[in-house]
This record gives structure tokens, C-alpha cells and sequence, in this order.
């Protein structure tokens, strides 16, 4: 069995490790390379709830990615497998895009401290300012819709799916007691047995899917 996880930072065990939110912000790997740091990867949730299931754990998440990046790359994992998987996703912040760029994909966030090539630093600029309150509602519904009607394709394809947003996580594992470390928004790996702990019921459900609501 698989089970695929998608999702942004925290799905990918940002800042486990030192502060590490990328593999390449380790000065012995690539400073390209945006994959989760190979050695803290056993310490994530979806790797000990591999490890509860004896599933193969395929990884995908990455730190400040965004819920269209997650999507794509959800759907070319499924494209290019026959195997069924169980999918869990951490949807992230609404105001985070995906821009294309040169044959690549750039995330951006509204943090305004986004690394963006030379001719894009005016376009991203004004992004930031346009990210009112209003246009995050407005992306809010816009992307609830969206990841509704992917939740009823996967269910048409019988594809057994869990999502929660980062929200929900954030909010659940502070109830707990759980710290974030390095004075910011990640746990560390004793939020991710709790986060783990707390999916496993739901994983093993016999329900094809479901969104995590923890109150």
C-alpha cells in the first residue's frame, strides 16, 4: 500500500531539523533543492502513520507551497501510478499562487519576502499589497469549491483521501500543548506524533473521505 502526502511546510517537517525548511538550506546539499531535508523525514507524520499502516511513504509536500502547487502535483502523481493510494493533504494558506515561470514553477506567499527573479519583483510587489482581506475570502471559496470537487473525483475513483487544513492542525496540536520551535510556526517532531496519533483513527476508517474538523 502507498499513502501520498501533499502539503506545505508542515506536511514536509519543516524546521524538525535545526531550522531547516528545505533540504538545500543544509550547506552540504544543493541550495536548489526545495524536497523536505532527507534526514528528518522518518520524523514526519506521514512517515510514522507509513509506518502504523506498513505502507510505502510517498512524500511530496513542500515548505511555502501552494494549494495549486499541491494540487498538480497530486494529480501527476495519479496519473502516473496504477496503484490506489491512501492521499493525505494539508491544504495551506489561501493566498499563496503558483506562477509560472521560464518552465518552472514559482510559489509565492503574501509574506512579501518571496525570492522572485529580476523582472518579476514589480508584479510581486503589488500582489502583496492586492492581497486584501476580501481577495482572501474570495480565494477561500474559490479554493474550498476546488478542492471539493477533487475530494468527488477521487471518491468517484474510489480513492480512499483525507484532507485537512493548516489551520486545523495549527489549532489542534496548540490545544495539546505542543510547541512550535525556533520562535515560529512549525512543531516539532513531538507535534508530529500527536498530529499522526490523531489521523490514524480516521485513516483506517472504512469511509472513502473525509475533512478533518477537530472540534
Amino acid at each position: 500500500m502507498i499513502l501520498y502526502v501533499n502539503g506545505d511546510s508542515n506536511s514536509a517537517g519543516a524546521e524538525i531539523l535545526k531550522d531547516y525548511c528545505f533540504a538545500g538550506d543544509d550547506p552540504t546539499i544543493c541550495d536548489t533543492d526545495r524536497r523536505p531535508h532527507p534526514e528528518l523525514i522518518h520524523k514526519t507524520y506521514g512517515a510514522k502513520l507509513a509506518k502504523y499502516l506498513n505502507a510505502t511513504l510517498v512524500l511530496e509536500a513542500e515548505s511555502a507551497s501552494s494549494n495549486a502547487r499541491i494540487l498538480r502535483t497530486t494529480r501527476n502523481f495519479l496519473e502516473n501510478t496504477k496503484a490506489k493510494p491512501f492521499i493525505v493533504i494539508g491544504w495551506t494558506t489561501w493566498d499563496r499562487e503558483e506562477w509560472s515561470y521560464k518552465e518552472e514553477w514559482l510559489q509565492v506567499t503574501a509574506s512579501g519576502t518571496d525570492s522572485v527573479p529580476e523582472e518579476l519583483k514589480q508584479k510581486y510587489k503589488q500582489w502583496v499589497i492586492d492581497q486584501t482581506p476580501e481577495e482572501v475570502r474570495n480565494k477561500r471559496l474559490y479554493w474550498t469549491n476546488l478542492i471539493n470537487q477533487f475530494s468527488n473525483e477521487l471518491n468517484q475513483q474510489h480513492i480512499k483521501h483525507l484532507f485537512f487544513h493548516i489551520d486545523e492542525y495549527t489549532k489542534y496540536l496548540t490545544k495539546q500543548g505542543c510547541k512550535t520551535v525556533n520562535n515560529g510556526y512549525h512543531f516539532g517532531e513531538d507535534g508530529h506524533d500527536a498530529w499522526c496519533n490523531f489521523l490514524l483513527e480516521r485513516l483506517t476508517s472504512t469511509q472513502e473521505h473525509s475533512t478533518i474538523k477537530t472540534n
